[in-house]
């Protein structure tokens, strides 16, 4: 026998999110996948679902990733020494090598499980077509190797696989004037790539709820953030860790044009459909001056 209330609620959660793919049909996500959802199976498959999704209702999804935690088993297991300046890892020629290797890999099993749910997938890095052009990123005036600075992105290759119905997925790998590789910041080139295409939304998946009011007190969680709530934030020291870079990568991409970037718990399933097809979201939306609220304010 059927559950009708089972049935109706189903039915409601459709309704709830009908206005949100009405508005966003055809628009540009970019959503920039890292943390634990990268290394658990399971939140691994139920991100990739939600993207599916995504590209199934109408939107135009771009996977943006990195690899970290990922780089960092390889180079321990190759008997590496690796060495930090500032904490950021220094990256030598042997060490990128690794690195190259390691997104590469991690890129085809993104796109394997995208083509598994029926949806075409392409993987690139920003090496090809010369997409993600960079300089050498200094640490406060230290160098770290082949850690780069994006300072241009052609969006060629991905608006054309966006024309021919791919969703791109693409490892944060670019060169500089002579052509050497570089890693770069999976944070950086999702911002830069969103800013590029003119996305209208941005998803950081993280290892945190969202944005805190009171960086040690997650019940002080916040729905949404204007773009002065968020330079009050941090001028008041509100912010600290790795949320900060974190925060003003999307106040910048803000600034530059996305209309609406959201940090998520990516340890949540299906965190993305949460945040984005319903009224009151699971994370942090950041959002221009004036721009329209989405969210209630009970949450």
């Amino acid at each position: 026998m059927i559950n009708l209330d089972k049935e109706m609620a189903k039915a409601e959660v459709l309704i709830e999110a009908l206005p949100y793919i009405q508005k966003f049909n055809r628009k540009i996500i970019v959503v920039k996948y890292g943390g634990s959802a990268m290394v658990d199976e399971e939140l691994k498959r139920k991100v990739i679902e939600d993207v599916v999704l995504l590209k199934l209702v109408g939107f135009k999804p771009i996977i943006v990733h990195g690899g970290g935690k990922e780089i960092s088993k390889w180079v321990d297991k190759v008997g590496m020494k690796t060495d930090f300046i500032n904490g950021l890892r220094v990256t030598d020629g042997p060490t990128m090598e690794i690195a190259e290797m390691v997104l590469n890999r991690v890129n085809k099993s993104l796109v394997n499980l995208v083509q598994q749910l029926g949806v075409k997938a392409v993987g690139i890095s920003g090496k090809d077509g010369g997409m993600l052009r960079v300089d050498k990123k200094l640490s406060d005036g230290h160098d770290i190797g082949f850690v780069g600075e994006i300072k241009d992105v052609n969006t060629k290759v991905i608006h054309t696989l966006l024309e021919n119905d791919f969703l791109p997925v693409i490892c944060p790998v670019g060169i500089d004037d002579n052509f050497n590789t570089y890693n770069i910041n999976a944070d950086d080139a999702a911002c830069a790539i969103a800013k590029a295409v003119n996305a209208e939304k941005l998803a950081f998946l993280t290892d945190i709820e969202g944005v805190y009011k009171d960086k040690d007190d997650p019940s002080t969680l916040i729905s949404e953030l204007s773009l002065d709530e968020a330079d009050e934030l941090i001028g008041d020291g509100c912010i600290g860790g790795g949320m900060l870079p974190k925060l003003k990568n999307c106040i910048d991409a803000i600034r530059d044009g996305v209309s609406r970037v959201h940090i998520l718990d990516g340890r949540i399933p299906h965190c993305l459909l949460l945040e984005i097809f319903t009224n009151k979201g699971i994370g942090t939306a950041i959002i221009d001056k004036g721009a329209e609220r989405f969210y209630v304010t009970d949450k």
